[in-house]
């Protein structure tokens, strides 16, 4: 813990209070934020997506799962942070997937489905997600445009000549990245309403809101240089 300031109580309170203010205001704005991206304009979704699940092929619609609200979390599976053989699932991605089972009773509770898609094997997500120990919906995308045309995967050309990205322009891209996009459905017909890419998918990540009242924060020289998978803790700590 390193050396940091030290007041009397009287003192603590006025900074506190000051805070407080700035902290209702920060959330004030949170909650603007949230109306105008509920706001958007909804696209209709004219191509018929299928994936791989472990009920069989499904289109983007059958995702659903009968519900009216659907989020898609691009994971980046053989490609991304820390991955190798025996790794294959990127360590950012996953840590965002640590998130996931917790949450979908209350999202299945409100019409909303979460569902995880990858362009790999679906027997490979499978293996990866028993280590996990996670249940939550995972579909392959392999084959699919799907990735590539909300942004979160990238061409041999793309990669080569730049590609748009987080709604920017990059001389450079991978072949994958994180991201989420929302769907919803009205009449039966699909509309894609919200996607989100790099830091935007902080907000699945509830452990940052832990770090972020903690005394030391995030506490991080470089952001995610502190990041392994849930089972690879006890091994980093002895190095």
């Amino acid at each position: 813990m390193p050396d940091h300031a030290v007041g009397t109580r009287e003192q603590w309170l006025s900074a506190r209070k000051e805070l407080l203010a700035a902290e209702k205001e920060h959330m004030r704005r949170g909650d603007e934020l949230a109306r105008r991206r509920r706001e958007l304009p909804w696209v209709p979704v004219e191509t018929e997506y299928t994936f791989e699940s472990a009920d069989g092929t499904k289109t983007l619609a059958d995702l659903f799962d009968d519900r009216s609200q659907l989020l898609v979390y691009h994971f980046m599976f053989g490609v991304g942070y820390r991955v190798d053989e025996q790794n294959p699932g990127c360590t950012g991605c996953s840590f965002v997937a640590d998130h996931f089972d917790g949450v979908l009773p209350h999202l299945n509770g409100h019409g909303v489905t979460l569902v995880s898609e990858s362009i790999a094997p679906l027997e490979e997500l499978q293996a990866y997600a028993a280590r996990m120990d996670w249940t939550f919906p995972w579909v392959s995308s392999l084959g699919s445009d799907f990735r590539y045309d909300f942004g979160a995967a990238f061409t041999d050309e793309e990669q080569k000549n730049g590609a748009e990205y987080n709604f920017k322009h990059e001389d450079k891209v991978a072949p994958q990245r994180e991201g989420m996009s929302v769907f919803g459905t009205q009449d039966g017909v699909v509309y894609h309403t919200y996607s989100t890419y790099a830091r935007g998918v902080e907000q699945l990540m509830g452990t940052f809101g832990f770090l972020d009242v903690a005394p030391l924060g995030r506490n991080e020289y470089e952001p995610g240089a502190w990041w392994h998978r849930h089972d690879e803790y006890e091994e980093a700590a002895r190095q």
